[in-house]
């Protein structure tokens, strides 16, 4: 267990302090839900920073960054979308979630094919996760109430969709010759 690893366990720690804060029946618990949040997507890029730097990267850490990644984004969705119980943030969390979805099957699969360099990580997932983690923890900071922080953080989110549908057709091209190949022509 080195370092790198150590700050994304403390990610998926977080997890269960965020929630917990976030149903807190205090005028404060939305800035210490959303700040909680807020900590947690910023070790998201220090344990990956320092992974790369300290050359500690890990077959664990490349496992488990991705899925605390993906339970930290799942778990805030689910708890906004009960608390606002709205279009607005439904569709966008709908989007994103299902997005994650497939391309982790399909990333999967393409590694059982020893293709998975094919739908690695893009630029333009970097952008839709500064995107959507921006929209989370302004969504976390704020009561459901259509307040100006309240729309940013929706149009922020559905950005956020937009890029995340945008990267799933890039992934789905990418993989598609894969995908098409019947099991006779292999």
């Amino acid at each position: 267990m080195n370092i790198p690893n150590l700050i994304t366990v403390l990610r998926v720690l977080l997890i269960p302090i965020f929630i917990l804060l976030f149903y807190l029946p205090y005028y404060w618990s939305y800035t210490a839900a959303s700040s909680v949040f807020a900590l947690a997507a910023a070790t998201d890029w220090l344990d990956g920073y320092l992974a790369r730097r300290l050359e500690q990267s890990t077959p664990f850490g490349a496992f488990l960054d991705p899925v605390a990644d993906k339970l930290m984004v799942a778990v805030a969705l689910v708890l906004l979308v009960q608390a606002h119980a709205n279009f607005w943030l439904t569709l966008p969390a709908a989007v994103i979630i299902g997005r994650e979805i497939v391309i982790s099957a399909l990333r999967e699969w393409m590694a059982e094919l020893g293709a998975r360099a094919q739908v690695a990580v893009s630029n333009l997932g970097k952008w839709k996760t500064a995107a959507q983690m921006l929209a989370l923890v302004i969504l976390l900071a704020n009561p459901p109430a259509f307040t100006f922080w309240v729309v940013l953080g929706y149009v922020l989110l559905m950005v956020a969709a937009g890029l995340t549908l945008w990267s799933m057709v890039q992934y789905l091209r990418a993989a598609w010759p894969h995908l098409r190949t019947t099991t006779d022509e292999k």
